[in-house]
């Protein structure tokens, strides 16, 4: 695989498969599949990440659910039109997969390295406990002048210092995919159970990226 595809955007999860693959979308004849992996954190607790993998890979692997895979990728989004409006959709895309041995899981199984653009001025916030929270969206150059928009989280100081940067601010951040359920209530009154993904990052500094950032929406994967 070449560095330079993961230059900007570099993903290693290692989980177990919790569901089967479903067929996805085709590009260029090359069809796409999606599944969940289960990742452990290092609490009690895990998260549950979306799997994007082309026909080609799956040939290699057979059969998944249930199995314990390490995945190598790239977080992507793309926007999807639901209730009137666009919604980012975000994926861990498959570059590598491998299935190994449950031993792996006690590994570092959650592994996240951007570089990118600050594409929204930061929101600062605190907690009812009073902990500091910034949400920065994160723009991340990718191949034929296309971008994926990456929700990220900051925690504590990196919170306090993420709250300083601006649009159009290089950065590069470390982390990992962070799966976050949720109560949505529709017009109806209904209420119904949803699932996001973002980033939760533990390091991040200014980028020496000289690149401007492109910004440019991207529909596919």
């Amino acid at each position: 695989m070449s560095d330079h595809i993961l230059e900007n955007n570099e993903v290693q999860v290692i989980g177990k498969a919790i569901t089967e693959t479903a067929f996805s979308h085709k590009v260029y004849g090359e069809g796409f599949y999606s599944f969940d992996i289960e990742i452990p954190r290092l609490s009690e607790s895990s998260d549950v990440v979306p799997v994007t993998v082309s026909e080609r890979l799956l040939t290699q692997v057979g059969d998944i659910s249930g199995k314990i895979f390490k995945v190598v990728g790239q977080f992507r989004s793309y926007n999807q039109y639901e209730e009137g409006k666009n919604r980012l959709i975000l994926t861990l895309f498959a570059l590598e997969i491998e299935e190994v041995d449950e031993k792996e899981l006690s590994k570092n199984a959650n592994a996240l390295h951007l570089k990118g653009f600050v594409c929204k001025n930061p929101v600062y916030r605190t907690t009812p406990f009073g902990r500091e929270i910034t949400d920065i969206l994160l723009a991340v150059n990718r191949s034929y002048h296309k971008s994926d928009y990456i929700p990220c989280i900051t925690w504590g100081r990196n919170a306090r210092y993420a709250n300083s940067l601006k649009t159009g601010d290089a950065i590069e951040i470390w982390g990992r995919i962070q799966s976050r359920a949720y109560q949505k209530k529709l017009e109806s009154g209904e209420v119904i159970q949803k699932v996001a993904y973002e980033v939760s990052v533990s390091k991040m500094e200014i980028s020496d990226e000289n690149n401007k950032p492109e910004f440019e929406e991207d529909d596919t994967i």
